[in-house]
């Protein structure tokens, strides 16, 4: 899809509570504003997000307009705290109109999430073209709420397409999920270098999440010994997790990873993983061999088991479920996938491709049209 001249104006992003609600936002301005920007600029952006989420630490190193509103959460369980949210949404709501009405942008770019709601609901409200983007197979509350509201809805797989309404379908668009530039152009021997990891053994990236994953990282360091016979080990362990104790050649932990997560990717021979359908798009855009461990339903909403079965199914992925997950069935399963290498390539190269930034770009300058 070729992308046309596009008028300079004002975006609104918005999208927060976990890291997968923003991530594909800063790929998206960072395409649109950055120094190795491939189209045209001139786009004023101002992201809409929570006084404390996450998406407001994440944004600050690319120095946006931040606007932050009310926000409540959507819960699917009782909490007292549920009585308190209707309100919040509200003024959250009353917010974002003023907002609009103020800066007028030309159109709203949602990833989803509770705090995109208010906003949506309010663009809506003053005629302003909306685009949401939906990573996983099946949608969450958030999106669900604002299909009825939208232009467009972007999808990262073809799946997801049969889990919305007849009447919302005509409004899909395949695009798959926003890369940054740093990990489309990601590379191993930069990522072995930022790790100070050689070429003597492979190289296995363990991800949790942006929040960490309790039991990922407590049956690391119980396989931690066995693991390091075989691999070199770079272990992401979400905030405040980092344990000190763990001291090893062949071994580093991070909180987590921006500018050079792309190297480290690529560097990665092997990926254990949540199953977060951004984290799932990355591991399959860059071609690695993984073991998903979704969250459990108890945990969660049930989209990484729904998400972790469907590339199992297809041959991509393997999947330990975190109820059985310890040291014998991660050691298992790292064997498992050693054996079955030539297989999960030969699937993982039949997954496309999707120029997402390009695409996404070009309905933004559709719907501000």
């Amino acid at each position: 899809m070729a992308v046309s001249k596009m008028k300079p104006g004002r975006i609104f992003f918005t999208g927060g509570g976990t890291a997968g609600h923003v991530t594909p936002n800063l790929a998206l301005i960072e395409h649109l504003t950055g120094d190795t920007a491939s189209f045209d600029r001139g786009w004023e952006i101002f992201y809409i997000g929570s006084e404390a989420g996450i998406e407001r630490s994440l944004t600050v190193a690319m120095k946006l307009t931040y606007c932050a509103i009310a926000t409540g959460k959507l819960r699917r369980y009782f909490s007292w705290q549920n009585f308190l949210d209707p309100f919040l949404i509200l003024y959250g709501f009353l917010q974002s109109i003023y907002l609009c009405l103020k800066y007028k942008p030309e159109v709203v770019f949602s990833k989803g999430g509770f705090v995109a709601v208010p906003l949506v609901l309010a663009a809506w409200c003053c005629r302003i073209p909306i685009i949401c983007h939906e990573s996983d197979i099946t949608p969450g509350l958030a999106n669900r709420i604002c299909f009825p509201l939208v232009k467009y809805i972007c999808v990262n797989f073809f799946q997801t397409r049969q889990f919305l309404q007849v009447a919302q379908r005509a409004k899909v668009r395949v695009t798959g999920s926003p890369l940054s530039v740093n990990l489309v152009q990601g590379d191993a021997h930069q990522g072995r270098q930022f790790l100070g990891f050689d070429q003597s053994r492979p190289i296995l990236l363990i991800l949790g999440g942006s929040l960490g994953a309790q039991a990922i990282n407590a049956c690391i360091y119980d396989s931690l010994e066995s693991l390091l016979r075989l691999y070199q080990v770079v272990h992401i362990t979400g905030a405040n997790n980092v344990d000190a104790s763990q001291l090893h050649p062949g071994y580093v932990q991070l909180e987590y990873i921006q500018a050079e997560f792309g190297h480290v990717l690529a560097a990665a021979d092997r990926v254990l993983s949540r199953a977060g359908a951004n984290s799932i798009y990355e591991i399959l855009y860059c071609r690695k061999p993984n073991i998903l461990v979704p969250l459990p339903a108890y945990a969660s909403r049930g989209d990484q088991l729904e998400n972790a079965a469907i590339f199992a199914g297809q041959g991509m992925s393997l999947v330990i479920q975190q109820e059985s997950l310890g040291r014998t069935t991660l050691l298992d399963g790292l064997a498992q996938l050693e054996q079955q290498q030539a297989k999960i390539v030969a699937a993982l190269d039949k997954f496309e491709r999707k120029g997402a930034v390009r695409e996404i770009i070009q309905l933004i300058h559709m719907a501000a049209e």
